[in-house]
Parts: C-alpha cells; structure tokens; sequence
C-alpha cells in the first residue's frame, strides 16, 4: 500500500486530492496548520487509512513512517490571503518547500511541488507554455504569492539536480469546485456567493480579462497522473478553454437564476489579462486533459455552495 503525503490537505484542492488518493487504496498524511484550511473539508473522511496532523510546515517537521509521494500543495492561494498573510506566504514557499522537500529526500519519496499559472505573471506569450519564464512584478502586491512560487520551483530543481529527490512540477491554472470558501475572493466563489445572495456581481475592470477554468476533479487527476509519471520538469495542469470574466459572470446569473445585476469595479494591480495553459506537455507525457464540461462543473459547485452559505457562520 503507497503511502502519500499531501502538505495543505485541509486546502479545497489538498482535500480533493486526499479523497482521490483514497479511493485509489493509498495511506494518506494530511498535514495541514488551518490556516487558510479547514476541518470541514475533511471531516466527512472515515478511513483508517487516513491521519491528519496539525503542523506548520515552515518549521522543521517530521512524520512517522515510510512515504512513497509528497504532494505539497500548501500555500496560501487566493489574492484576499496572501494580502493578509504576505510573510507567512513567503514562508512557505521558502521554508516550507525546503523542509518539505528535506522529508521527501529523507524518505526517498516522489515529490509533487503544487505551483501556479502566477508564475507567468500578466504574459506576453499566449497561451502559455512551459517554456516562458513570465513576466512578473516582484515588487506588486501579487509579488509575494508569485515570487514564493517561482522560488519553490527553483529549490525544487536544486534538490533534483543537487540532491537527486525525484521531483515534478505541476503550475495549476485557475480550478473550482466544491469547498472553495464563499468569501475566497477568487472570481468563481465571489461569483457564486454574489448571485446566490441576489447581491450585484462584481466584475473587474470591463471583464474583458481572460482565464481558463479546471473543475478540481481533472485537476486532480492530472496532478495524481504527473506525481506517478517519471517527469521532472514543469507541467502546465489546467484547461485550455479560455473565456472573459464577464462571459463566467453571465454564466453564473444563469446557472443560478439569480436577479443579481452585474456592476464593475476598477481593475486590482497586477491583475493578468488574460490566463490560458498550453497543455501539449501534459497530453503527451500524461495522455491527460480536462473532461469535465464548465456547465457540469458549475453545477455541482454550485450545488455546495448554496449548502455552505445556509450554514451558521
């Protein structure tokens, strides 16, 4: 029975990702110090194959027995924390990328490094492959989610180069679904949380923005398919289909049959133009790509979100 590790697996996508690893007949670690994760989304999990342990990352930790993956998928994520939580984003992506990758060499354990289309900043290349280096402002108030990233990806290939841990990189495009937080500040909850309140949907800018949204279960999926692949270099995980922020707007008044009216605010610094993954590598190397249509996806987010929000605070 493999043994998987998964860092943030309280987060939306870290805990997606101990459920699938689950039915996959894995023993799974969550480590998880809550800060931007919650018990909620693993509190549904009975399995005996499962154990959580509350520990921060960013200092040195250790877990008992043999681990066969490490999925680090810890971070801060949305722009509303990292904001609030600029050190401690750095943070992990310093400390706790190395202390993570320390354990996966102690371990000799496969490591999955969870980083981001952010790496490419507001791109001049469209879509974007794995070979643009980006073009990001480290200095913005984005600097810190972004920067923390592309850091994590160079100690990772340190430590492949250096050390020889058997790393991967997964840079994750934009993804939803269920048990993403209402007040996230991500585009898909805001949207959601507005037209399920009948309160006005708020649009940056003119909408005219571009990003390319993955339903978490694909995500997923890719994310297990690289982790169990012999591939070290990065993979853009992520759906190639490409729509404006006012067209998801739209979409979401519909699916929700809400009365709420869409308003537009002025455009948030830094903010990327447009977001579209070119996903050759991961078709190729993985014989994967997104199968879940945005109609369907919507729905069952949908479908949670309206429970979340009936919940007391």
């Amino acid at each position: 029975m493999p043994t998987s590790l998964v860092t943030g697996g309280a987060g939306f996508l870290g805990s997606h990702l101990c459920d699938r690893l689950l039915e996959r007949g894995h023993r799974v670690i969550c480590v998880d110090n809550l800060e931007t994760g919650s018990l909620r989304n693993i509190d549904h999990i009975r399995s005996e194959r499962f154990e959580f342990l509350p520990l921060d990352i960013t200092e040195h930790y250790e877990v008992p027995g043999p681990v066969d993956f490490v999925y680090h998928m810890a971070s801060p994520a949305s722009p509303i924390d990292y904001a609030r939580l600029p050190l401690h984003t750095l943070k992990v992506g310093a400390y706790g990328t190395h202390n993570t990758l320390g354990l996966a060499k102690f371990k000799r354990a496969r490591f999955l490094l969870a980083s981001t289309s952010e790496v490419y900043g507001d791109p001049l290349v469209h879509p974007q492959p794995e070979s643009y280096w980006g073009n990001v402002n480290p200095i913005g108030p984005r600097g810190v989610y972004d920067e923390a990233k592309r850091y994590a990806e160079a100690l990772t290939m340190a430590y492949l180069r250096q050390q020889g841990v058997n790393t991967c990189i997964a840079r994750i495009f934009n993804t939803y679904g269920p048990r993403m937080r209402p007040n996230d500040g991500r585009a898909v909850p805001t949207f959601l949380r507005q037209a399920l309140t009948d309160k006005p949907v708020t649009v940056f800018g003119d909408g005219s923005q571009t990003r390319s949204f993955c339903y978490v279960d694909d995500l997923v999926e890719g994310l297990i398919l690289l982790a169990e692949s012999g591939v070290h270099e990065p993979v853009n995980i992520g759906n190639p289909d490409e729509m404006s922020l006012l067209d998801m707007a739209k979409l979401v008044v519909e699916l929700t049959e809400s009365r709420s009216e869409i308003v537009f605010e002025a455009l948030p610094v830094d903010d990327p133009k447009v977001r579209q993954p070119d996903i050759t590598r991961a078709r190729e190397l993985l014989g994967w790509e997104p199968r879940t249509p945005l109609r369907d996806g919507l729905t069952a987010t949908i479908e949670h979100m309206t429970g979340q929000l009936r919940q007391p605070a």
